[in-house]
Order: structure tokens, then sequence, then C-alpha cells
């Protein structure tokens, strides 16, 4: 099961990180098509590179699902990676932030990949140990509550600072 899980894991690290790279892009790439717009990054601010992990986590955690029906949990344990993964983003851009004052872009691209490793890390541990069953509509509700609200906030973002394109000082679809 572990060298299974090793494999599953590292493809849903692979996989994951090349959807986030491609989904950067893709807004623009499709001449801002605004189907695309929910869960591509429509601009440079921190809530749209959210996106970029998590709805390829959620399409890999789909996926991956068909092969792990009997896992106790599976949705739980994804649930929490993927929520991992949304604060970390932020945290670690504005700690970094922060600390260096400008980031040259490719430490916002090593960020990523840090995030995305330590949210399937995570997932690893908790599949390597036993886990009770748990309602999986709790934990599809909360991905879907955070699917909408990706959505909603790329159209009519509030104005908080997290939703800020720092090269265009606008917000949402700009």
């Amino acid at each position: 099961m572990k060298k299974n899980l090793f494999w599953w894991t590292f493809s849903a690290f692979a996989v994951t990180s090349l959807l986030g790279t491609l989904l950067h892009f893709s807004f623009d790439w499709t001449g801002g098509k605004l189907f695309v717009a929910p869960f591509s990054a429509v601009n440079e601010s921190t809530w749209e590179h959210m996106k970029l992990s998590f709805f390829p986590m959620v399409a890999f955690a789909l996926f991956q699902r068909i092969w792990y029906k009997r896992v106790a949990g599976y949705w739980k344990i994804k649930t929490v990676a993927i929520l991992l993964a949304l604060f970390l983003v932020p945290a670690l851009f504005y700690t970094v932030k922060g600390v260096v004052g400008k980031v040259p872009d490719w430490v916002n691209i090593v960020e990523f990949f840090v995030v995305l490793l330590a949210a399937y890390g995570w997932e690893y541990l908790h599949f390597t140990k036993p886990t009770k069953p748990a309602k999986n509509w709790i934990y599809l509700s909360v991905l879907a509550v955070i699917a909408l609200s990706f959505a909603l906030f790329t159209f009519f973002p509030p104005k908080w600072a997290i939703f800020v394109d720092p090269v265009t000082l606008g917000r949402g679809i700009v």
C-alpha cells in the first residue's frame, strides 16, 4: 500500500503542479474568456494564485477517488490537505514578502511548489495512518463552497488586500 501510495502522491504533485502552472496562464491564453475565469488566475493577486492549488488538487482528488473507493476518511484527508494549501499560499507569500520586500517571480514559483509539497506530504502521512470513516458530504460541501467563492469573488471581489493585483492595483477581472 505504501509504495502504491507514494506513486499516487508523487503523481498528484506532478499533475497538480502542471495544471496549476497552466491555469496561471489559461485566462490570457483564451483571450480572457469568462468561462475560464472562475478557475484560472485572472490577475496577479494572492487570491487568484490560491486557485492554482485548489482546482487542480480537487480535480486530482476526484480522479484518484475512482481507485480509492474503500479508503476511510478519503474526503476528510483530501479536504484538509487542500485547506492546508489554501492557507499556505498567502502565509508563505506575505511572510517572504514581509521579510525580503519585493519578491522575484522565481521565488513565487518556488513557493507554489513548496505549498504543494507540504499539502501532499501531509496527505501522504495521513493516508498511511488508520482513519475513521467520515461524513463525505461535509467535506464535499466545504470544497463546493470554496469553489463557489472562487467563482463569485473572481467577478465580485471584496475590497480586501488579498484580492488586489500588485501589478495593476485592480481587483477581480481587470
